[in-house]
This record gives C-alpha cells, sequence and structure tokens, in this order.
C-alpha cells in the first residue's frame, strides 16, 4: 500500500481492500453545489500534492454561461487545490476502483480562496469556534425519483413502481410506496455504505416518488460534504434502475416541493453543554438570540436557500413549505420549528432552504444568520401557536428580490464574506437575466392569442 492510501478514512480503506486504485477524481464544490475537478490515473496521483484550476469556475451559472468578474480584470488565475484526504471516498458505481477527493481551493500565495463555497463554511465555522462555540447541524433531504425525462418541454412525470403503475402522491410515511421504487433505495444503502456515510433513516414524503433521507448530526463541514457526496450517489442509484432522481425544488407543479430542513444547535466546546439549554433545562437568551438573528436576518439569506427561479416555486400557501420567518415548538407551519426533544439535544430547525440549494451556503447561511443574532443578541417575536400557513411579506417572491434584500443587509455580507457576495450576486443575477429571456408554455397559451 502506498503512502498516500494510508492517509485514507476506514471506509475507503475497506473499499480498496488490497486492490489497486485505477483512478481519484480529484473535485470541490462549485457555486451550485457542482462537482468540478480533474479524474487522473491514481499514480499519477500519487506523485503530486496538488493541482490547478482557474477560479473562474466559481463564476460558471448553473447553464454554463459565464457571469461577470466583480473584479477589476477578468484573467482567471489558477488556485492551487489541494487534497483533503479525511473526505475520500468510494464511487462504488464506477467499473473500476476510484476514489473521489474534496480538495480545499487556496489561491497562489497559500490564502483559502473566499468565494469557495466550502471555504465560506469552514470560516463561519470558525467565527463560532472564535467563541468557543462548537455548532451542530443535521440536514434532511429531500428530493424526488422521476420517470427519465428526455426533453424539457415535457412536464417532469413519477416513476414506474414495480406494480407497474406511476408512484403517487399523498403517500407520507407509507412503507409500501418506498417499496414501489426498493431497488434504488437499496443502491443508495449499498452506495452509501461503501463511502462511509451514515443515513439516519429514509421515509416517503408527500409528494408522487417524493423521499426524505435523514443525516445524522454532527460538524457542519463535514455535513455538508456528505450531502455533496450523497446528491451525486443518489442519481447514481436511479439511473441504474431507469429513473431519475432530482433536487430541483418544485419539479412537478401540483406537489410538494422539496427541502433541506437544517437543524442546529450550538454546543460549548469548554463545558461540552448545549448553550441553549441553560440549568434545569431552561431556554436560554442565546437559544432566543438564535431565533432572533434568523427571524433578522434570513430574508436576505434566502438568496443562498433559494438559489433559482424555480426555488420560489415552493414557498406557495398550502403545499407543505414555509411561506414565513416564525417560530414555534412542534410547529412545522412555522420557518423556524424547535422540535420536541429534551434539554441537552434542544435545536432549531431551518425549513427555508430548497434541497436545490448549495449544502455549504445553506447550512453556512442558517449559522451566519444565527450568530448575527447570538453577536447582535436580538430577541425573538413571540412564538407563534396557531397554523402559520398565512400571507406573508417577509420572504422574497422571486429571485430578483432575494438578491437586492442581500445586498441591503451588509452584516449578513460581513459574515458571509464581502468578495463572496460580490461573486455570488454576478452568478445569480446572471441566471435570473437568462431565465427573463425564455418564454414558458405558460405565456404561449394564455398570451399568444387572448392578449
Amino acid at each position: 500500500m502506498s503512502d498516500w492510501t494510508k492517509k485514507l478514512p476506514e471506509a475507503a480503506q475497506d473499499f480498496i481492500a488490497g486492490r489497486k486504485v485505477d483512478e481519484v477524481e480529484c473535485i470541490i464544490g462549485d457555486m451550485a453545489g457542482v462537482a468540478r475537478g480533474k479524474a487522473m490515473p491514481a499514480a499519477k496521483f500519487a506523485k503530486q500534492t496538488s493541482y490547478f484550476l482557474p477560479n473562474s469556475i466559481f463564476l460558471q451559472t448553473i447553464t454554463g454561461e459565464w457571469a461577470d468578474s466583480p473584479f477589476d480584470a477578468f484573467t482567471e488565475p489558477d488556485m492551487i487545490l489541494e487534497p483533503d484526504f479525511s473526505t475520500a471516498t468510494a464511487a462504488p458505481w464506477t467499473a473500476d476502483v476510484t476514489l473521489q477527493i474534496i480538495h480545499d481551493a487556496k489561491d497562489q500565495e497559500g490564502n483559502y480562496v473566499p468565494f469557495a463555497p466550502r471555504n465560506v463554511l469552514r470560516r463561519i465555522v470558525s467565527l463560532y469556534e472564535a467563541q468557543g462555540w462548537r455548532p451542530v447541524v443535521a440536514p434532511e433531504m429531500e428530493f424526488f425519483l422521476t420517470a427519465r425525462n428526455i426533453d424539457p418541454n415535457i412536464p417532469v412525470q413519477p416513476p414506474m413502481g414495480r406494480t407497474g403503475r406511476r408512484a403517487a402522491g399523498k403517500q407520507a410515511y407509507s412503507m409500501s410506496a418506498v417499496d414501489e421504487y426498493g431497488k434504488v433505495i437499496d443502491d443508495i444503502y449499498d452506495f452509501a455504505e461503501a463511502q462511509g456515510l451514515e443515513i439516519d433513516g429514509i421515509l416517503q414524503e408527500g409528494g408522487a416518488g417524493q423521499i426524505e433521507l435523514n443525516l445524522a448530526h454532527g460538524d457542519p463541514v463535514r455535513l455538508a460534504d456528505d450531502v455533496f457526496f450523497f446528491k451525486r450517489l443518489i442519481r447514481e442509484a436511479a439511473l441504474r434502475h431507469d429513473c431519475f432522481a432530482t433536487f430541483m425544488a418544485k419539479p412537478i407543479a401540483g406537489e410538494p416541493g422539496s427541502a433541506m430542513h437544517i437543524h442546529t444547535s450550538i454546543v460549548d466546546t469548554k463545558s461540552g453543554k448545549n448553550i441553549f439549554a441553560g440549568p434545569k433545562g431552561v431556554e436560554t437568551e442565546a437559544f432566543a438570540h438564535f431565533i432572533g438573528g434568523m427571524q433578522h436576518h434570513m430574508a436576505a439569506a434566502v438568496a443562498f436557500m433559494a438559489p433559482y427561479v424555480n426555488s420560489y416555486r415552493r414557498y406557495v400557501p398550502d403545499f407543505a413549505a414555509p411561506i414565513n420567518l416564525e417560530w414555534g415548538r412542534d410547529n412545522r407551519t412555522t420557518g423556524l420549528r424547535v422540535p420536541i426533544s429534551g434539554p441537552a439535544a434542544r435545536r432549531v430547525e431551518n425549513r427555508l432552504p430548497g434541497m436545490d440549494c448549495n449544502p455549504y451556503l445553506g447550512i453556512a447561511a442558517t449559522l451566519a444568520c444565527g450568530y448575527l443574532g447570538l453577536m447582535e443578541k436580538r430577541a425573538p417575536r413571540p412564538e407563534f401557536t396557531g397554523s402559520a400557513y398565512i400571507d406573508s411579506d417577509e420572504i422574497p417572491v422571486n429571485l430578483g428580490d432575494a438578491l437586492d434584500l442581500l445586498d441591503e443587509d451588509s452584516a449578513l455580507q460581513e459574515v458571509m464574506g464581502v468578495e463572496f457576495c460580490k461573486v455570488y450576486d454576478s452568478v445569480k443575477r446572471n441566471e435570473y437575466k437568462e431565465f427573463l429571456q425564455v418564454i414558458s408554455p405558460w405565456e404561449r397559451e394564455h398570451l399568444l392569442l387572448n392578449v
């Protein structure tokens, strides 16, 4: 076994099991959370400690176009990408023995590139650490399995199940509904085990072919890495069984959207105790301030949690999605929910992020809002005790409005990183401009001959 393979986590070592590694995928998540990088023979990887990619990969839009650089010149300087061996994991769907390794993006002076999404999250975690705190998160992933859709002009349909019928909606928590596409679930489990990824549970959600996968709580950067890996894993499992997996916020009209709910608690690094719980388990000022910060800053942070035009189709009444910044105990109609738990596990669940968000940025934005509340000692509004599925003007209704709110929140920009926010704004405004140039079927149907 060569020296570099000795640095691998246990699951990656088990996957190799004495075999020769054929290929290493050197990857980094771009602004959308898409894996970019290079694949190389393992023998080549063993001989180098880093490789280069242009920093312009963070200016590429979801359509493959390039946004304008917010800096002086668009010269595309190279970044130095260094492997984070703690992230090394199998790519078990490949024909040969392949490993994936997430890399850190640094500039040529050795500094972390400030607009790399993983670095944004790492920076915010360091702000907590400077206060003697350790944030703990647990994401919930919702996604749809769908029939293959090779023509974008044709609406997405649910997949065929083992009965020969299309997956049915309104079957939340049904075990028989999950069994309809059990072979896909089996591969998800097998791939996750090979990759050393922990699944806390899988269940049927309310949409036709909609699944929720829960992850165990832990370190924010590691959990974001896991979501990053899971998205690719799940897509590969679906393709093995002639269907697609999609993480669009709202892929099917008339069905619920897909969220990435984020549970967050904060641990005092010295005592090891949850700062949201005081003596005898009482709720602390820190708990209130964390919620207050989310209520005050999250309207601006929606630009990170709902990053595409489609994201805002999820924010509609009566479709199991939050359209408010209210908070409540065990109240799923509020955007901020405090689940039932003992004091040690007291946490706040952010229900606003869509599953289409970059996991590094969705978690970073959640932590940034809470951090600002703790620093500013923000008082929350009173708990909302009824149904919060009400009209609210707090949540932006489209991507343009969301970006405008982000522009106005200098405190949030400072925590997320001013340079990063400039790059993000450029990419997202470019995408929004491209979308506005597309004429939809709805417009042709209702306006072509009627107006």
